[in-house]
């Protein structure tokens, strides 16, 4: 199967479960970059609950601004704040202590663009799964896809209502659990087994 999906920052694990059930990979390139959506944007399980973490990016002066023309707001030192809510998440975890040299790079370079912040966390998450990371970019927008799945909707994580089995989950004896997090809430608590758990769910339900 061919799966279509916009690449995002730290993706959620619906878009995992498309991409273990797809072998060939194609990231949409040729959009808009439009807000409140996870273009920019993670979940995590907090102490507190579901927290969400935003990139915050340049205002544009034109009305509609291409995904790689978006630039980071460098004012803000979002940085230092996404690791530190990421170690208050997942330091008690099983697997953080494994992972976390593979987090930590994104959380030091500096970067312009807020395209390369997603693919770095893209390669970051597939390495941390174990697949290779090899994909093509779409050459343009299409509004229809006619030689793929078309996953592009799980962009907007509000309306991604996929519901995925349980796992266990640091803060669950609190909240319980919490669905479709970030992909590292999933490689955090179940490690080398995350890859499996991706396999072994449903396609995603596209809205």
């Amino acid at each position: 199967m061919k799966a279509v999906i916009h690449p995002s920052y730290f993706p959620s694990v619906s878009h995992f479960v498309a991409l273990a059930h797809s072998q060939e990979w194609v990231l949409e390139q040729g959009d808009h970059f439009q807000k409140q959506t996870n273009r920019n944007r993670m979940y995590i399980y907090s102490p507190n609950g579901l927290q969400l973490l935003n990139i915050p990016v340049k205002h544009s002066i034109q009305p509609h601004q291409f995904i790689k023309e978006v630039r980071l707001e460098t004012d803000f030192d979002w940085q230092k704040q996404h690791l530190k809510s990421l170690e208050a998440a997942y330091r008690s975890s099983p697997y953080f202590e494994y992972f976390e040299d593979y987090f930590a790079p994104i959380y030091t370079k500096k970067h312009t663009f807020l395209w390369d912040v997603i693919m770095e966390t893209m390669a970051i998450s597939c390495k941390c799964l174990g697949v290779p990371f090899t994909f093509t970019e779409t050459d343009e927008y299409h509004r229809v896809i006619t030689d793929g799945v078309d996953f592009r909707s799980l962009i907007n994580g509000k309306k991604d209502a996929n519901q995925w089995a349980p796992y266990t989950q640091v803060f669950d004896d609190k909240h319980g659990f919490i669905s479709n997090l970030s992909i590292i809430d999933l490689l955090c608590n179940e490690g080398r087994h995350a890859l499996q758990y991706l396999k072994e769910q449903p396609l995603p339900v596209l809205v």
